[in-house]
């Protein structure tokens, strides 16, 4: 928890230090790259870290990633200029790649299917608290002049961290000899940075159908297939084959991005909404946004009630139906906002998410062995990521095309609310398109005598 709370907070504290950050060392046009780059580089880090946690274990793994993410805040607390800033946010950001992925897969493996569903509410609730401490603590920083305090304050959590990882968690890993495949690592890394700066700068920085766009999506997908090729020929693939041809895993992989496009419609675009078009100050539009992250770790530390009972699948399609109530009240009611509906909404999204990203997870964690669970918990993740990458760009392409078209722009508030009502809308979609995922996902019955999720065969026509 301690870990996962350095990611947590770190993605939530920078924003209300902006202000105060651009006016002390410049850089106004590049301050939207302290959160892309720092987001690029967790996301395209995730699945080399999975793999390799696999091969040398999870400690060590966890640990790199702890020290990488205490050099980036000392690095990013001294920085002299905005340029120097976002290049140490990308180590921020690779530090973050290992600590995410292999603190979730740590709890796969130390806790039983019964116990894993209230630990991964646990972990979820730390995001909830992160949600309300971190823009909070930002605020207090910015206030008093000492922006630099919110990279500093990480000094002390790292070590913390760090040191009860060192003192209280143990494994024992059987050392054998591994091939490391670099060259499917360096290609992976390049092609989905690539392909996922595209997607994030892709109407913003550039327009899409520019040169710089075609060019880097192009040379995004060369690379890709480039790399599923060598992926065939290695011994020891960074990325198996098999993540993606079992049936079980490539669904939950669908879920997970399907996740990441929800909550990244929301949290990206409730805020302005409410600020925008009810003129409610920052802070209580946060807090009705942080009523999402409240709901999530509700459902998912009860989800294994459900999952025990009644399976994976059953459990994650009754999240996945209440998330598409919640956002299909939110779409609905758009046009007349009401903060305190909006609220109500983003709760009952969350307790959907929650009842569908939890389940789906330890669905893909409990099919397969150790030494398979970190790749296959880090593709997971990865899927989120892609998925928050392509969702914000879908959803930005949609309200962008709303501003143009209105004389007041995003200053005008009745033009906000028919951006945002569209962007609900297209987040209800992408709900509607995750329940096709779950529905395609196989049925599973409880465990085996291992402990692992096994396909039921009666009931999943295969």
């Amino acid at each position: 928890m301690l870990s996962t709370g350095l990611v947590a907070i770190d993605s939530t504290i920078v924003a209300t230090a902006v202000p105060s950050i651009v006016q002390d060392i410049g850089g106004f046009t590049s301050f939207p790259w302290l959160f892309s780059a720092y987001l690029l580089a967790q996301a395209v880090s995730v699945p080399v870290y999975g793999k390799l946690s696999d091969v040398v274990g999870r400690k060590p793994i966890i640990l790199s990633g702890i020290g990488l993410f205490l050099l980036g805040s000392i690095l990013c607390g001294v920085a002299w200029s905005m340029p120097a800033l976002i290049a140490f946010r990308v180590l921020q950001g690779l530090g973050a790649g290992a600590v995410q992925p292999v603190a979730i897969t740590i709890a796969g493996d130390i806790y039983t299917l019964t116990e894993r569903a209230k630990v991964q509410g646990y972990l979820a609730s730390v995001w909830a608290v992160s949600s309300v401490v971190g823009p909070t603590l930002g605020g207090v920083f910015s206030s008093l002049g000492i922006w630099r305090g919110i990279f500093l304050v990480n000094i002390p959590l790292c070590l913390l961290a760090g040191w009860m990882l060192l003192r209280t968690f143990h494994e024992n890993i059987e050392r054998t000899k591994h091939r490391v495949d670099y060259l499917g690592a360096g290609l992976l890394t390049v092609s989905l940075t690539l392909i996922i700066l595209g997607a994030l700068e892709g109407g913003q920085a550039w327009a899409w159908n520019s040169f710089i766009s075609i060019a880097v999506f192009t040379a995004g997908a060369l690379l890709f297939a480039a790399f599923v090729l060598v992926e065939r020929k290695t011994p020891e693939p960074v990325l198996p084959p098999w993540v993606v041809s079992r049936r079980l895993l490539a669904t939950t992989a669908m879920i997970s991005f399907g996740v990441g496009a929800v909550m990244l419609g929301l949290t990206s675009y409730v805020p302005t909404f409410l600020e925008g078009a009810l003129a409610t100050s920052p802070i209580l539009a946060g807090l009705a946004l942080a009523a999402l992250t409240l709901g999530w770790p509700i459902s998912a530390s009860q989800s294994g009630r459900f999952y025990l009972r009644i399976g994976f699948r059953r459990t994650a399609l009754i999240g996945v139906t209440v998330t598409v109530i919640g956002t299909a009240v939110l779409a609905l009611t758009a046009s007349s906002p009401s903060i305190l509906l909006v609220a109500a909404s983003c709760f009952i999204v969350g307790l959907g998410l929650g009842l569908v990203a939890t389940p789906s997870l330890i669905a893909a964690q409990s099919s397969v062995e150790w030494d398979e669970r970190g790749v296959v918990t880090g593709t997971n993740l990865f899927a989120r990521s892609i998925g928050s990458s392509i969702g914000v760009a879908v959803f930005g392409a949609v309200a962008n095309s709303i501003y143009a078209g209105n004389p007041g722009g995003d200053s005008d508030a009745q033009t906000i609310v028919s951006a945002s009502t569209a962007v609900f809308l297209a987040v209800l979609i992408g709900a509607l398109l995750t329940v096709v995922a779950v529905v395609a996902m196989p049925a599973t019955s409880k465990t085996t005598p291992e402990g692992s999720a096994e396909t039921d065969t009666a009931s999943s026509g295969q």
